[in-house]
C-alpha cells in the first residue's frame, strides 16, 4: 500500500499531469506535494483548494439521497476547470476523519479527464497515512 510520496508519484504519470498534492481540507496544510504548484505557491495552492473542498464537503445539498448521515464528506470527488487546465480534488477516506484530499493538475491539452478521475480514485483507496 503506498503512502503519500509513492501516491504524488503515481499520479504524476497520468497524462498532463503538471502537479499534485495531499492536503488537510480542515487546516488547508499540504501534507506532501510534487510537481509545478498551481499559481506558483504549494502552500498557497494547497489553502486555496481547501477552501473549496471544505465549502462543498460541509453542504448537505452535494450528499447522496439515501437519507444516511456520514462521517465521510458526501463529496467523492470536485472538478474545475479553466482555458487551459483541470484541477481534480479527490477525497480520501481514512480511519479517523477524511479530512484530507488529493489534488491533480492536469493541462487541458494533454490530459485525460476520465482517466485521472479513475486513477484518482484507485490511489485514494490505496493510501496510507500514518
Amino acid at each position: 500500500m503506498p503512502g503519500i510520496d509513492e501516491c504524488l508519484l503515481e499520479a504524476m504519470r497520468l497524462p498532463g499531469a503538471r502537479g499534485a498534492a495531499l492536503v488537510d481540507w480542515t487546516s488547508g496544510l499540504a501534507l506532501g506535494t510534487v510537481g509545478e504548484p498551481p499559481g506558483g505557491d504549494h502552500e498557497t495552492a494547497a489553502a486555496e483548494a481547501a477552501e473549496l473542498a471544505r465549502l462543498a464537503a460541509e453542504q448537505r445539498a452535494f450528499a447522496p439521497d439515501d437519507g444516511e448521515e456520514a462521517a465521510d464528506p458526501p463529496v467523492e470527488d470536485l472538478i474545475l476547470s479553466n482555458r487551459d487546465s483541470y484541477h481534480v480534488l479527490r477525497f480520501v477516506r481514512t480511519s479517523f476523519d477524511s479530512s484530507v484530499f488529493l489534488h491533480l493538475w492536469l493541462a487541458r491539452a494533454d490530459g485525460n479527464l476520465a482517466l485521472a478521475r479513475i486513477r484518482l480514485g484507485e490511489m485514494a483507496g490505496r493510501l496510507v497515512l500514518g
